[in-house]
């Protein structure tokens, strides 16, 4: 009897809290909007050099970001320079259905998206790996040697780099041309070979971009708990043990969230890199070619505004519902890695 009386009075306690829950949440809905204002313009004064920090950022987005939005509109017009943006004639989505039925849509998202998810692989891969690797490092002096190596290549103009690959794939005055030479082999024509570009510009997209990707990774690893590998290690824990059991667990929430970021860009091309790299070599267009670099020869070399705009805008929309759905995706299996 008395186990009835405390399971009854239990459920009583729970549903009087869930009715409280419930006339909060009331209450919030029925909040008015002059009072979140009062409470903003609170928070404004008490941390307004945090916000005076952000400005610059908030101002560089709605410049550059927000306010030429309207110029979006050059995607569904045939844009004529005389009669501007909002006079030329209104097309629809015939910009777009020239890009479809001409191949040039599949082909350039198609090569986008896979030299983006190969450099958000493996760079992260790589990033990860060189990260741990440094952290193990016990001489001060020669782990900040090694990053300084690692993070040199990153503030390296792309330019350079083209006019690197240049004296290496060169066919006439290469390195690698002029070593098989001297080694009696027939030279390769490089910049004629359609599928071996795809491993270069991926290798050296790696190459510059890995030193800056794994500051963050590291930044991680050092600001972990070092407790628990002095507790690992008492355990009788082996180096390798403590990466596999402790580090990249740990690590694992950084790793989704860089990547979520990584993928809302996933439609965004390394436009100067490619450009240097193959420059206006059509021969290799069929597996080089990307979103960025059309863009940029429909409206250099074609002048057609109205294509150009209609890629990027098709461009952003697909980045956004990609973003959407991988964080949909991300949101079910693991909640707290999810950006929303």
């Amino acid at each position: 009897m008395k186990n009835k009386e405390e399971y009854q009075s239990f459920i009583k306690q729970g549903d009087k809290s869930q009715r409280n829950q419930n006339v909060y949440k009331e209450e919030r809905v029925m909040i008015k909007p002059h009072v979140h204002l009062k409470n903003f313009r609170r928070e404004l004064v008490r941390k307004r050099v945090l916000f005076l920090m952000i400005a610059p950022t908030i101002l560089f987005f709605i410049i550059f970001c927000y306010i030429p939005m309207p110029g979006a509109y050059v995607a569904f017009v045939d844009y004529n320079m005389s009669k501007g943006i909002f006079g030329s004639d209104f097309v629809g989505f015939k910009n777009f259905e020239f890009l479809i039925r001409n191949g040039d849509l599949w082909r350039i998202t198609k090569n986008t998206l896979l030299y983006n998810l190969a450099f958000l692989v493996l760079g992260n891969i790589v990033q990860v790996i060189l990260a741990i690797m440094i952290s193990e490092i016990g001489n001060r002096w020669f782990k900040k040697i090694s990053q300084s190596v690692i993070l040199l290549p990153y503030f390296i103009s792309m330019v350079i780099v083209g006019y690197f690959a240049y004296n290496l794939f060169s066919y006439d005055h290469g390195f690698i041309n002029s070593l098989l030479t001297s080694f009696g082999l027939e030279k390769h024509d490089f910049y004629s070979d359609t599928g071996i570009w795809k491993y270069i510009i991926v290798m050296f997209k790696i190459w510059s971009g890995t030193g800056y990707g794994m500051i963050v990774y590291l930044a991680t690893i050092t600001g972990l708990d070092r407790e628990i590998y002095e507790a690992a290690a008492l355990d009788g824990a082996s180096p390798f043990q403590k990466i596999r059991y402790l580090t990249l667990p740990l690590l694992k929430p950084t790793v989704i969230l860089l990547i979520l970021f990584g993928l809302g860009g996933i439609l965004k091309g390394s436009f100067d890199l490619f450009y240097n790299l193959i420059g206006t070599n059509s021969v290799l267009y069929p597996e080089t070619d990307i979103i960025d670099t059309y863009v940029f020869r429909s409206l250099v070399g074609q002048y057609n505004f109205s294509q150009g705009a209609a890629v990027g805008f098709y461009q952003s929309i697909f980045g956004l519902v990609f973003v959407l759905a991988v964080n949909a995706i991300v949101k079910r299996v693991e909640p707290d890695s999810a950006l929303f």
